[in-house]
C-alpha cells in the first residue's frame, strides 16, 4: 500500500439523457471520496482516457450492444494511468495499466480488468488509440470483416479519424490498388494524402460524396470501410464493384438525430452486385489481439504506419472534448490528459 493516497477525486457523471446534441447540462463533474482499494483491485491514478463516438449511443435508454450509462453515475472508457496503490498479485505500484474506468482522476479498479502496458514500446496514450481499441478495431474491421486482398482499392469515410487513419494506412501497407478517403476540412484531406499515403481523398462538405468518390475511383471500390453512415454509405453502394465487401464499423452522420435518417436509396444494387455489408464490434476479435500489436508495433517502429492525436488538458475540459469528437474538431485519437 502507499503512504499518502489522495482523499478524493474528481468524475463525470451522466445527470441527464440527451436529445439531439448532448449539452453541458446533461453533465456534471462532481468530486467524490477516493478509498484504498479492495482485496483483488488496484487504485489507478488516470494519466489519460479516450472519448470515443460509441459513447453518444451508451448516453441513450435503448437496448444495444454495450449497456447505457447510468444517471448519477461515472461514465466510463478506456484509460491508462499509473497504480498508486495494489491489493491484488501481479500488480505493483509504479506499474502503468489500460483499463475501461476513464473519465475520472482515481480509478478503483479489479486487478483481472487491467492489463499491464510497457511504456517504453510506445507512448502510454497510443494504447487507447492506435495500439487499442481504435487499432484493433481498424485491424479487424479490414482484414477480417471485409476480407481486404493485395490490389483491392478501399474506401475509408471518416478517414481523418482514430479508426479512418489506421484502416487506410494498413490498405496500402498490405498492397492495396488505392486507397481513398473523405474527410470534413481542406487540411484533414491534405494529411491522408502527404502523411497518411492515401492515393486520393476529398472534402464531403464540398459537393456530393458520390460525384466525389466517382473522381477519386474511376475504376470503381472493393472494400467500403463505413465510419459515418447515410449519404456515404449511399454513393459507396453505387461505387463498389461486382462481390464489394462493406464493413459497417459507425454512423456519426446520424448519432445525433432526433428523426429516423433516411437509408441508402439504392440498396438494390447490393442483388445485382452481389455485395456484402456486414457490421463489426471490435469485442468480437479480441482472439486478434497478440497478432495485431506484434504486427503494428513492428510498422510503428519502422515508420510505416503514422498516427495523430488530439490532447484536450484537464478533466474540467472531458465534455469539451466529447463534443469536439461529435463536431469532428480532432485529428487522430481524441484524448483527455490528466498527466
Amino acid at each position: 500500500m502507499s503512504a499518502a493516497l489522495p482523499t478524493s477525486g474528481r468524475e463525470w457523471h451522466l445527470v441527464a439523457r440527451p436529445h439531439g446534441w448532448p449539452k453541458a447540462e446533461d453533465f456534471a463533474l462532481r468530486e467524490v471520496p477516493v478509498a484504498a482499494p479492495g482485496e483483488g483491485r488496484v487504485l489507478v491514478r488516470n494519466l489519460h482516457f479516450s472519448v470515443d463516438p460509441y459513447m453518444r449511443g451508451r448516453m441513450n435508454d435503448v437496448k444495444s450492444y454495450t449497456p447505457p450509462f447510468k444517471l448519477d453515475h461515472p461514465m466510463d472508457g478506456g484509460a491508462v494511468g499509473e497504480v498508486i496503490a495494489s491489493n491484488a498479485d501481479g500488480l505493483a505500484v509504479g506499474d502503468h495499466v489500460l483499463h475501461g474506468l476513464g473519465w475520472r482522476e482515481y480509478a478503483d479498479v479489479p486487478a483481472k480488468h487491467a492489463v499491464k502496458v510497457d511504456p517504453s514500446l510506445a507512448p502510454l496514450s497510443a494504447y487507447l488509440g492506435v495500439l487499442g481499441m481504435t487499432g484493433l478495431t481498424a485491424y479487424a474491421g479490414l482484414f477480417d470483416v471485409a476480407s481486404f486482398k493485395p490490389g483491392d482499392a478501399v474506401f475509408v469515410s471518416g478517414a481523418a479519424g482514430a479508426v479512418g487513419s489506421q484502416v487506410g494506412q494498413m490498405a496500402r501497407i498490405k498492397g492495396a490498388s488505392r486507397v481513398i478517403g473523405s474527410a470534413g476540412s481542406d487540411e484533414k484531406v491534405k494529411l491522408l494524402v502527404e502523411e497518411y499515403g492515401f492515393d486520393a481523398a476529398f472534402n464531403y462538405k464540398n459537393g456530393p460524396v458520390a460525384d466525389q468518390l466517382r473522381e477519386a475511383a474511376p475504376d470503381g471500390i472493393d472494400v467500403y470501410f463505413d465510419n459515418v453512415g447515410g449519404e456515404h454509405l449511399e454513393a459507396a453502394i453505387s461505387s463498389l464493384n461486382l462481390h464489394g465487401r462493406v464493413t459497417v464499423c459507425g454512423m456519426i452522420a446520424q448519432y445525433n438525430a432526433t428523426e429516423p435518417t433516411p437509408g441508402p436509396r439504392n440498396l438494390a444494387l447490393v442483388i445485382g452486385k452481389r455485395l456484402r455489408i456486414q457490421g463489426m464490434l471490435v469485442g468480437d476479435h479480441a482472439d486478434l489481439q497478440p497478432q495485431f500489436v506484434q504486427e503494428v508495433a513492428g510498422w510503428l517502429a519502422s515508420g510505416e504506419l503514422k498516427y495523430n492525436e488530439t490532447f484536450v488538458e484537464g478533466i474540467e475540459n472531458g465534455f469539451e472534448a466529447f463534443l469536439g469528437l461529435l463536431r469532428g474538431e480532432n485529428t487522430g485519437k481524441m484524448i483527455v490528459s490528466l498527466a
